[in-house]
């Protein structure tokens, strides 16, 4: 991936040379480490740098956040400082630090078994979906839409307001989402979220992105989301489903990406 099209370049050498309890706290308040900032309807917005730049070219499928939170941040930042320190180079440092992108825990267990679910490792020609994370990581790549991360008011960034509401935002989608896109036009992106699903829908739309490749309507896999993840799965019943649940959209969501999961195979390359 050629640096022009990422920011590591930039911040490598104070990467290189700022130690580490220095480096914690630009993590905990970036100043050095500050991309740009704006004000959004009496709201603070910064954008500060993490390595989250490389783009893994052999990806197959893509599955995409809103944005890397503070922890997100501070590991990758950690690791990408000390592996440049040991002399490795800007791309391996890159790429060391890729695996922090993902996801981990239960959130991570219910995205497996919902992407099972639909299918994708039969696409995939893979026992589990599992296994992205593990011996089939090289196909597959872990990113957000909003790439570098986002606070508001100095906390994590949770989707308000919206990435296309505000112009700052917007520009900060189409000037580095776009790119992971224009890299990998033969990929399958699943957006979690209907943030995040808008937000890549108006990115795809910017380069002539393939939307029958954008796997959308997936519940988020949040342990928050439990219950709708619980009936997308067939783990509980409809009658069981509290009142904050619609059931027939998930059910039509379902079948919906059923369907395209299994055209995939038509439209491969």
């Amino acid at each position: 991936m050629p640096m022009s099209q990422s920011l590591f370049t930039v911040f490598a050498p104070l990467l290189r040379t700022i130690t580490e309890s220095e480096l914690r706290a630009e993590i905990a308040q970036p100043q050095r480490l500050l991309i740009e900032s704006a004000d959004f309807r009496g709201k603070k917005l910064d954008v500060a740098f993490a390595p989250f730049d490389y783009v893994n070219p052999a990806a197959q499928i893509v599955i995409v956040g809103l944005t890397p939170g503070r922890q997100q941040m501070a590991n990758a930042l950690l690791a990408a400082s000390r592996s440049l320190k040991n002399g490795d180079s800007e791309a391996q440092a890159m790429r060391e630090v890729k695996t922090f992108a993902s996801f981990s825990g239960p959130m991570r267990a219910n995205l497996i078994a919902m992407l099972d679910a639909i299918g994708v490792n039969q696409w995939l020609r893979i026992a589990t979906t599992g296994s992205l994370w593990e011996a089939d990581a090289p196909r597959v790549q872990f990113t957000s839409v909003l790439r570098y991360p986002v606070f508001v008011n100095g906390a994590n960034y949770s989707g308000a307001p919206a990435p296309i509401s505000s112009p700052f935002l917007r520009r900060q989608l189409l000037t580095w989402f776009t790119t992971e896109l224009a890299l990998l036009p033969h990929a399958v992106f699943v957006p979690l979220g209907p943030a995040v699903d808008e937000a890549l829908r108006v990115a795809a739309r910017e380069v002539g992105f393939d939307c029958r490749r954008v796997l959308s309507s997936l519940p988020h896999p949040s342990g928050a989301n439990a219950e709708r993840i619980a009936f997308f799965l067939g783990r509980k019943r409809r009658e069981a489903l509290s009142s904050k649940v619609d059931p027939d959209k998930l059910i039509a969501a379902k079948q919906r990406l059923d369907q395209q999961v299994f055209a995939l195979a038509a439209i491969q390359d």
